[in-house]
């Protein structure tokens, strides 16, 4: 690929980016602008934002590259990515938003009345969003590698910089705006040249882009079996339920004015969502066709960077190929954004006081941590390093966010053992397992735990809630009501409840 493709993306993106988070920092005034950009996020802008961060490395990139590693199978990400947002709807989005949280400690602390919870839950948080940050790193660095063929590290650097710079001036008010026009992006990105490949590939001269004849894209498999059919159960827990604890999510939820907003913003997400899916599909499909040595050589997750370049070609082909690489650099940047910001209210609130000084301090520290971890590691499938995020996030956070906001008897001996029984078995299965044979027979059951640790975290709360009733905060009926009594039509809308 030409250098020059990767220098001009790069460089188009982060300008941008840093105009938009301009535009914010001349309207981000007051520490609830920094947190939750006043509350007064609509519906549109916000659905917009939560595409822009949780349409990662993983989703751009990743999508793709299981698709040529694993075929059909690989189909279940994309609709188990989706489908969380159901679980978000019916469950979640608007108790959590007429919460008046900031964060997920703060709800935490509020529904148990619990400094221990309000702790427990901000380190879990915390390791999420790092974990999460580390392959938006990875992606950045192969991107930058691909297109450039410059060092690693440079692509990891410049995400971490530019965010930082972004975070820190803006807050949440400039993140909403930068990420907003970074889904829209990415959409772009995916769909102009995935229009073109088709069109290339229905209509055009034989050769570089005919599709041979008789070729089968899914070649027959042999039927699943036990473990494969496990492997699939446990997936789709850990995506389904994974979705309702990741902190750069749930946190888009209290910019909302209300908890009626709130549904809303999910509805229109799921559509984008859906919406969005097609095309790294898309690409997967047709990367098993023209672009087969990429999975031998073990770089799959650069189908979508190649593939314009490979069937278009000409300046044409370029011009594309410059588009897919803004798209995916813009990825990285506003997944990245959306856990720093999450993670630096997190760690402002808990350490540094909750001043905008205090969240500027911590944005840094959400990002420097996990830039190390991923200069010392290397990339692994991108999509299947972000499913193990979600597995270890639905063992934890999930079940303290669906018991609290739904069961009166959580208490909050109950949600910490429920926590830490699910968060210590789910990674210590993962760290087991990813050491055993590949044709070990526990392989499979410890390295995708979700099916069985998501269970044992949501009984150990139930068990140990019913064992320590005593416990039950005193306002537990008062903050249940809050959660589930819809807000007055006539409300003010930003107004904190």
């Amino acid at each position: 690929m030409n250098p020059a493709i990767g220098y001009t993306a790069l460089i188009s993106v982060s300008a941008i980016t840093a105009l938009i988070g301009f535009y914010g920092l001349r309207i981000s005034r007051t520490t609830s602008d920094f947190y939750v950009a006043s509350r007064t996020v609509p519906p549109w802008w916000n659905a917009s934002a939560i595409g822009g961060e949780y349409l990662s490395a993983a989703s751009f990139l990743g999508i793709a590259g299981l698709i040529m590693i694993s075929g059909i199978d690989a189909l279940w990400f994309p609709i188990g990515y989706t489908a969380g947002y159901l679980m978000l709807l019916f469950f979640v989005a608007a108790p959590l938003r007429r919460s008046g949280a900031y964060t997920i400690p703060d709800f935490a602390e509020a529904r148990l009345e619990s400094t221990a919870a309000r702790h427990v839950t901000s380190v879990l948080v915390v390791v999420v969003g790092w974990f999460y940050i580390v392959p938006q790193l990875h992606g950045a660095a192969l991107t930058i590698r691909t297109t450039t063929g410059l060092p690693a590290w440079v692509g990891a650097g410049a995400v971490v910089v530019i965010v930082c710079l972004t975070v820190i001036t803006g807050g949440m008010r400039s993140i909403t705006f930068v990420q907003a026009f970074q889904f829209w992006l990415k959409l772009t990105a995916l769909a102009v040249p995935a229009v073109f490949i088709l069109l290339q590939l229905h209509g055009g001269p034989t050769g570089s882009g005919a599709v041979p004849a008789g070729t089968d894209f899914f070649p027959a498999a042999a039927p699943a079996g036990a473990a494969g059919t496990y492997g699939t159960l446990s997936l789709m827990v850990a995506l389904l339920f994974g979705t309702l604890g990741l902190p750069h999510v749930l946190v888009r939820f209290y910019t909302n004015p209300d908890g009626a907003a709130a549904r809303r913003t999910t509805l229109i997400v799921l559509g984008l969502l859906s919406l969005f899916y097609l095309f790294p599909t898309i690409y997967g499909v047709v990367g098993r066709v023209f672009l087969p040595g990429l999975a031998a050589h073990g770089a799959p997750d650069a189908t979508v960077l190649l593939l314009p370049g490979r069937l278009i070609g000409g300046l044409g082909g370029e011009i594309l190929s410059t588009l897919v690489v803004a798209g995916a650099f813009a990825a990285f940047l506003s997944t990245t954004s959306g856990l720093v910001v999450s993670l630096a209210g997190v760690i402002s609130q808990d350490l540094l006081g909750g001043s905008v000084r205090g969240f500027r301090i911590a944005a840094v520290a959400a990002a420097v941590v996990p830039l190390g971890v991923a200069l010392g590691t290397d990339s692994l499938a991108l999509a299947g390093s972000v499913g193990l995020v979600f597995a270890f996030t639905a063992s934890t956070v999930c079940p303290l966010l669906l018991l609290g906001i739904w069961w009166r008897g959580l208490t909050d001996a109950g949600a910490v053992a429920g926590m830490l029984a699910g968060g210590v078995l789910c990674g210590a299965s993962m760290l087991v397992g990813a050491q055993l044979a590949p044709d070990s027979p526990w392989r499979g059951i410890l390295t995708q735990p979700a099916a069985w640790t998501v269970p044992v975290a949501f009984a150990t709360m139930v068990a140990v809630s019913l064992a320590t009733a005593g416990r039950q905060s005193p306002g537990v009926a008062r903050f249940m009501s809050k959660l589930h009594v819809p807000e007055r039509p006539h409300a003010a809308p930003g107004r904190a409840r």
